[in-house]
């Protein structure tokens, strides 16, 4: 079956996963897209992809939900698979031609979509409606792995993984306007604050930076030991949520304090673990959290799994199975 095409599932109806609240997860080794009942972690449909999705977005009106099809180790992706998610279909793939490696994405409140190419150091902006790339925007040499966006939509923030370092592009301009270190390793990346804060997850430093979004200047460094690698916010702004791979945990910090409130336990001590790039290991990576505000979704890449959090007491609830090891998380709800 070709990539991008509907997997017709006994009893799994894509259309009928169109009208529930879902969470979906890339499985980078299977190459597909799952749909999760959030109610109960039971799989509604199946999506084939590109070979190795490694994220998912979905547009701020909720109709598309986008995944980068980084590729493997030994085929390189150049394309975006969309879903037309009312439908609950396949509704394009978006070649990127020379913009190999695309990983980290964000959309942009007027619907556009950022996009970090590894392969040829950009950051691409992509009009999903019609398949289009807009924007090409040179970021530097290195790895330019994560993206996020400012609430406005006027900036995103690259992570560079080679150089430590934090990019601000100016997306009116097409140019990087700033760049500030961070530490070693920076990798994940998220806005908070309104736009105020970036904060960076500093993977060979074991640290989280907080950075004035304005004056690109260090306000905090916070320690989150075993390899931090993805931060996300919750809705209600009150949490930041760092999964640290090595150490298969999730650090919860409280955004207005900057302070750590919690340590999740993500590995399950009863679990022989699969191999993974960083052997044996449990090996957390993304992150969702309910608009809800009562549970957060963690993909155990090395357990085939995403672990639920009920997050009134920041422990593991459930644990939901998935295709072979699930990294990119994103959560569409039927009425948004």
């Amino acid at each position: 079956m070709k990539p991008g095409t509907l997997l017709v599932m006994s009893l799994l109806l894509a259309g009928a996963a169109a009208h529930a609240d879902v969470l979906l997860v890339g499985n980078k080794s299977a190459h597909t897209l799952w749909a999760l009942d959030l109610a109960t972690g039971e799989r509604r449909a199946e999506f084939e992809t590109g070979i190795g999705p490694h994220e998912v977005e979905i547009s701020p009106n909720g109709r598309f939900a986008v995944v980068s099809n980084y590729g493997s180790r030994k085929d390189v992706g150049n394309s975006l698979t969309v879903l037309d998610w009312p439908a609950g279909e396949v509704a394009a793939t978006i070649d990127l031609g020379e913009n190999t490696r695309p990983h980290g994405m964000a959309f942009l409140p007027d619907g556009r979509l950022v996009v970090t190419t590894e392969g040829s150091d950009r950051l691409v902006v992509v009009d999903v409606a019609t398949g289009t790339i807009t924007q090409r925007i040179d970021v530097g040499e290195g790895v330019a792995h994560m993206v996020a966006a400012s609430p406005d939509g006027s900036y995103a923030w690259v992570t560079n993984i080679s150089a430590g370092t934090l990019e601000k592009v100016d997306l009116s301009l097409g140019e990087v306007v700033g760049t500030t270190a961070t530490g070693a390793g920076a990798e994940g990346v998220g806005v908070a604050r309104g736009g105020q804060e970036v904060w960076v997850t500093n993977r060979a430093d074991d640290t989280v930076s907080v950075i004035d979004a304005e004056r690109l200047e260090t306000v905090a460094l916070l320690a989150s030991a075993g390899f931090p690698i993805r931060v996300d916010m919750t809705d209600d702004g009150r949490h930041a949520l760092v999964t640290n791979a090595r150490a298969a945990t999730l650090s919860v910090f409280d955004i207005e304090q900057r302070t750590l409130v919690a340590t999740v336990q993500i590995a399950d001590p009863d679990v022989v673990y699969q191999e993974t790039l960083l052997g044996d290991a449990a090996l957390p990576i993304g992150i969702a959290s309910h608009p809800g505000g009562n549970w957060v979704y963690v993909a155990v890449s090395g357990a085939n799994e995403v672990a639920v959090i009920d997050r009134s007491t920041w422990n593991v609830v459930a644990r939901w199975p998935t295709g072979r090891e699930p990294d990119a998380l994103g959560i569409v709800l039927a009425s948004p």
